[in-house]
C-alpha cells in the first residue's frame, strides 16, 4: 500500500486477532507457536524470494547469529504470550503485554549502560503503576493462582521481546524481512520436538486456524510493519501501536463476551500516557541524564 498509515494501522489490526486462532486452534502453547512458525516460515521465504532478498542481502555470520539468538527470544515470547491468552484471556494478557517498551529502557540502562534520562524514568514509574492496574489488582480479594501465572507468563513474554528489541537494533543494515524469517526458523526448528499432535491429528477446521495464523497476524503483519515503518513519524508509530491492544479488547468482547474492568481500562489508560511519554520524550527540557 501507499499509505503507510493505513498500512500500519491494518497489521495492527491483524496483530490484534491473534488470541482468536490460538484459542480456536485449540493446542498447547508450544505446538501452536511450532505452526506459527513453520507457516510463517514458509510464507515469509516465498515473500523474500518473490522480492529478490535472497540475491540482494547478505547477513553476516554475526548478524545471523544475533538473529538467531534474538529468534530464540521470539519463541519465548510467543509461548509464555499464548500461555497467558490460556489463563487470563486475550485482552488482559494483550493489555498487559504492552509494558514491554518499559523493559526495554530499563534493560538498556542496566545491561547496555545506556543513559536513561529522568523524565523518561519518570514515565516508566507511571506505566509501571499502570501495569499493576491493568493486572486486575483487587483489594478486596486475593487473585487465584491460575491468574497470577498468566501474568507471570504475560511479563516473561513482555521480557523476552524486550530483549528481542535490544537485540535487533544492533542488526543494522540486515533487512528486517529475513530477521523475521530467521526467527520463524528458529523456533520451527527449536519447538519441532517438542509439539504433540491430538490423538486423532488436526481436524480442517484447526488446520484452517493455524494456516491463517502463520499467515495473517505473522508474515502478512511482519510484511506491512516492515514496510510502513521507515516511512512513518515516531509520533504516529508511538500512536498506531496501541490500536493494536485497544482493537483486542473489542475482539475479545465480539468473540468471546470478556469484558475488562474499569480498573484494567485506567490502567491501559496510563500506560499508553506512559507510553507516548517515553516515545515522544515528553517533558525533556530541563530534565538532566540518569548515568548508569
Amino acid at each position: 500500500m501507499r499509505h503507510p498509515v493505513i498500512t500500519y494501522t491494518i497489521a495492527m489490526l491483524m496483530l490484534s486477532t491473534l488470541g482468536v486462532y490460538v484459542q480456536e486452534a485449540g493446542l498447547d502453547p508450544v505446538t501452536t507457536v511450532f505452526f506459527r512458525c513453520a507457516i510463517g516460515a514458509l510464507a515469509l521465504a516465498a515473500y523474500c524470494a518473490w522480492r529478490g532478498m535472497f540475491r540482494r542481502a547478505n547477513m553476516p555470520p554475526r548478524a545471523l547469529k544475533l538473529a538467531a539468538f534474538s529468534g530464540v527470544l521470539m519463541v519465548v515470547n510467543w509461548v509464555t504470550f499464548f500461555e497467558a491468552i490460556r489463563r487470563i484471556g486475550i485482552a488482559t494478557a494483550t493489555i498487559v503485554f504492552h509494558v514491554q517498551p518499559f523493559m526495554v529502557l530499563l534493560l538498556g540502562a542496566l545491561i547496555l549502560r545506556e543513559r536513561l534520562a529522568a523524565n523518561k524514568l519518570a514515565w516508566v514509574v507511571l506505566g509501571f503503576a499502570g501495569l499493576a492496574l491493568a493486572c486486575g489488582v483487587r483489594f478486596d480479594a486475593p487473585m487465584d493462582a491460575n491468574y497470577l501465572l498468566g501474568i507471570a507468563s504475560t511479563l516473561t513474554g513482555a521480557l523476552a521481546y524486550a530483549g528481542v528489541t535490544l537485540t535487533t537494533k544492533s542488526m543494522r543494515g540486515t533487512p528486517p524481512h529475513l530477521t523475521a524469517l530467521v526467527h520463524c526458523l528458529t523456533g520451527a526448528l527449536l519447538l519441532g520436538a517438542f509439539s504433540t499432535l491430538p490423538p486423532g491429528g488436526l481436524s480442517l477446521a484447526q488446520w484452517g486456524w493455524l494456516a491463517t495464523l502463520g499467515l495473517v497476524p505473522t508474515a502478512m503483519a511482519y510484511v506491512m510493519i516492515y514496510g510502513a515503518t521507515p516511512r512513518m513519524e515516531t509520533a504516529a508509530i508511538a500512536v498506531l501501536t496501541f490500536v493494536y491492544p485497544a482493537a483486542a479488547v473489542v475482539v475479545d468482547f465480539a468473540v468471546y463476551g470478556h469484558l475488562v474492568s474499569l480498573w484494567q481500562v485506567a490502567g491501559f489508560a496510563l500506560i499508553v500516557l506512559a507510553s507516548l511519554g517515553v516515545n515522544l520524550d515528553w517533558g525533556a527540557r530541563g530534565v538532566g541524564k540518569i548515568y548508569n
